[in-house]
């Protein structure tokens, strides 16, 4: 699937879905997209990203099959080894850097590079997959970034109400929590607006 946004049509980078950054950008954030393997992130930064997004995804091999659990995922073929890259214009002077992390456990030692000047972290779970969250979590929690948890919704994935999702996770109540389709544009941006408020709201606690 080309998760592409559109480009532009100006030809000069002044559209949101342009090359290059606008001239009256001044502001640029970075905030991490992590989870467990075969979650959704990396279709989740090309479903937001307005450029076409910078992926670093291998074919899985054989060799890989003994470390990476295929447990009822069918029909994944790649796995990101390094990191996902998308862009996203939020107004004139503000821009947004959306960077997917690999979720294996081998590959845990790039994100100390991933986390530095990232502002916070939106986790996509998997609710057949809960357990599978606690260590992504332990990592964000460690790079001290605040977070916000989404659902990715699988088709058969069982669904639970947000309560027994929380307790679960062991979610702070601050924490927010929504559910997203990281397919689709418009519920995968509630997703980042969730995790935004979040740290808007961290921002104005600690003046």
């Amino acid at each position: 699937m080309d998760s592409a946004r559109p480009s532009d049509p100006s030809g000069d980078g002044s559209y949101p879905g342009g090359r290059y950054v606008r001239d009256t950008v001044r502001t640029a954030v970075k905030v991490l997209i992590v989870g467990h393997f075969a979650v959704g992130k990396t279709t989740y930064v090309g479903t937001l990203s307005e450029i076409r997004p910078l992926r670093t995804e291998e074919r899985m091999t054989q060799a890989g099959a003994t470390v990476d659990d295929l447990a009822d995922i069918s029909g994944k073929t790649t796995t990101t080894v390094a990191m996902d890259f998308g862009r996203l214009t939020l107004s004139d002077d503000l821009v947004l850097y959306l960077f997917g992390a690999p979720g294996q456990q081998r590959f845990t030692r790039l994100w100390n590079d991933l986390a530095r000047g990232a502002l916070g972290a939106l986790i996509l779970v998997d609710t057949a997959r809960l357990d599978q969250s606690f260590a992504v979590m332990d990592i964000v929690e460690k790079q001290g970034l605040p977070y916000a948890i989404a659902v990715n919704q699988f088709e058969g994935a069982p669904s639970f109400p947000e309560e027994e999702v929380r307790e679960a996770l062991d979610l702070a109540p601050q924490t927010p929590l929504v559910t997203c389709d990281a397919r689709d544009h418009a519920s995968s941006t509630k997703a980042l607006i969730a995790l935004v408020d979040h740290l808007l709201f961290l921002d104005r606690e600690a003046m």
